[in-house]
């Protein structure tokens, strides 16, 4: 019997963090979980390619457009479902308890709690809303998204679009996200860098933005550093 997930990872210049992301998921590989690793890329310069390879997993090379790439990587996956992650996203020890159990559900999506790396006061603060704001039914892409490849298809799959692709996704999946009793520990650089206040902030007036109907490429533009 082959293994029942397909792992996605988008990625772009991510060679200080792809590794770890890696060494988490090879509970799953241990597990007889994981079928497959893909790494869809958005053009690096950096290592993260050699990365990748080294660790087994199959790279596909796309325009670097985070929905876009993560489309490209579904539609090369092979099993019967999918978990897509962040590549500075660490699922943490015991994940695959809990995604086995919900392997019993293909009509509902999964998501991670999330929790930073190194982050503080600050970190469990801004965690404590992603999480309260996931369960109201919009978790992010640091979260992780476990999905049926029947589910997937069937709600037309990721948008081809540079941002905000995790928040479509999302709302295609009203009323069938839940949550997974894990966590996923993401990096807390950006935002230290940028100030947590500020990043948060950031962050909340994209997505308002986003929901006014604000031109997605615009916003992107915007978002980069």
């Amino acid at each position: 019997m082959r293994a029942p997930i397909s792992v996605i990872i988008p990625t772009l210049n991510a060679e200080k963090t792809l590794s770890k992301c890696l060494e988490g998921l090879m509970e799953g590989v241990e597990a007889g979980l994981i079928r497959e690793l893909i790494v869809a890329d958005g053009g690096s310069c950096d290592a993260t390619g050699a990365i990748a390879q080294a660790w087994g997993a199959e790279i596909l090379q796309g325009v670097a457009s985070r929905g876009g790439q993560l489309r490209l990587g579904c539609a090369a996956a092979q099993a019967e479902w999918m978990l897509v992650i962040h590549a500075d996203s660490v699922l943490q020890h015991g994940w695959c308890k809990t995604v086995r159990l919900h392997l019993t559900d293909p009509d509902r999506a999964g998501w991670f709690r999330l929790a930073f790396e190194h982050a503080g006061v600050a970190g469990r603060l801004v965690a404590g809303w992603a999480n309260l704001r996931s369960r109201l039914g919009l978790p992010y892409g640091d979260q992780g998204l476990l999905i049926s490849a029947e589910l997937y298809a069937r709600i037309g799959g990721f948008p081809d679009q540079p941002l905000m692709e995790d928040v479509a996704m999302a709302r295609q999946l009203s009323g069938k996200l839940t949550p997974l009793e894990g966590v996923a520990r993401t990096s807390a650089d950006k935002y230290i860098a940028q100030g947590w206040i500020k990043r948060g902030s950031r962050n909340l007036w994209t997505l308002i933005r986003y929901f006014a109907g604000v031109d997605v490429e615009k916003l992107a533009a915007g978002y980069r550093p």
